[in-house]
């Protein structure tokens, strides 16, 4: 028998409509029609419109980070202006690994800092396509290192590392968790945190079609971010779940529901709970792929967000619990 009933429409919340009203209405090229450098210029003008200013922190800091191909630019958000001891946050941020950066993300790693209590470096990797793969992960490896071993610049003394990225930067919280499960940095990653990540490019995905058009991220947009970034998608710096996911960090994965990469973390979330890994899953339901950076844009998303946090504070605890615990039990 057939099934001929209609598919019905996805839920789109009221503010999100009027947000993806105003901008499909929008004249002028979309991203996949400019080239790298007017894409860039184009998302950074959009980072005042769509989300809220900085705020009041303890300390804000440029810091340089030695790379393997260079200095890697770096800045510190941290509520307080000196700390004990404790975790901090590495944080990658998102644009197709071709744009965004320091500043795009400056408000949302403020918030971060402020409802996780811990300092967050932003990480500004090296984008393509001057910089094809694996300049990216490369980059990304090297600053969570770097973080780690608590250099006197960063001015504080790190004892695990929390990993969090949206999108592209999603990708690279998981492909750095993997580099550092593999070769140990000085201290562990205790949690990772990716946000609507592009974890699984080499499968075929419902949502990828589903929401090919309309919802800001494109088909078309995403294929002009992965021809410039040129992945090997074989391997797993490339492409996560090209290899073993088994050791990995306890994980909180949010989504959109509304998004081209959806069914990527969706399936990344499933694939951990199947390797044994410890996972908290959320999704943003009638939202779309870049809602940490349109909190102003999209209010709604501001719910989004604490909920995120607060399910990454609430795995931090549990794992500082287990730790706890086993140091108690081996003394």
């Amino acid at each position: 028998m057939t099934d001929t009933m209609p598919k019905a429409e996805p839920y789109v919340r009221p503010d999100v409509r009027g947000f993806l009203d105003y901008l499909n209405a929008l004249p002028g090229p979309r991203t996949h029609q400019m080239d790298a450098a007017g894409a860039r210029a184009v998302y950074r003008a959009m980072k005042d419109i769509a989300d809220p200013p900085v705020g009041e922190l303890g300390a804000v800091i440029d810091l340089v980070i030695p790379g393997p191909a260079g200095n890697i630019p770096a800045r510190l958000f941290d509520v307080r202006a000196t700390r004990e001891p404790g975790p901090a946050v590495v944080f990658f941020h998102g644009g197709g690994f071709v744009i965004g950066d320091l500043d795009t993300h400056a408000s949302f790693c403020a918030e971060m800092s402020r409802t996780l209590g811990l300092p967050v470096v932003s990480v500004d990797y090296r984008l393509a396509p001057e910089h094809p793969w694996p300049a990216a992960p490369d980059d990304c490896e090297a600053a969570a290192r770097w973080v780690a071993e608590s250099p006197a610049e960063l001015g504080r003394k790190v004892t695990g590392l929390v990993l969090s990225g949206d999108s592209a930067g999603g990708t690279l919280t998981i492909t750095t968790a993997m580099a550092l499960r593999d070769r140990p940095a000085a201290v562990p990653v205790i949690v990772q945190a990716p946000i609507y990540p592009a974890a699984d490019m080499a499968s075929e995905h419902p949502s990828f079609d589903e929401f090919a058009e309309g919802y800001l991220l494109t088909r078309d947009t995403m294929n002009w971010f992965a021809d410039a970034y040129a992945a090997d998608l074989t391997h797993m710096a490339g492409n996560p779940t090209a290899g073993s996911l088994a050791g990995l960090p306890p994980a909180v994965v949010i989504t959109a529901s509304l998004d081209p990469i959806r069914d990527q973390g969706r399936a990344y979330a499933a694939a951990l709970i199947r390797a044994g890994v410890p996972v908290v899953y959320r999704e943003a339901v009638g939202n779309i792929h870049g809602f940490v950076t349109l909190r102003k844009a999209v209010p709604s998303s501001v719910g989004d967000v604490a909920g995120y946090l607060s399910a990454v504070r609430a795995m931090i605890n549990e794992v500082q619990g287990q730790q706890v615990m086993a140091q108690a039990a081996a003394g």
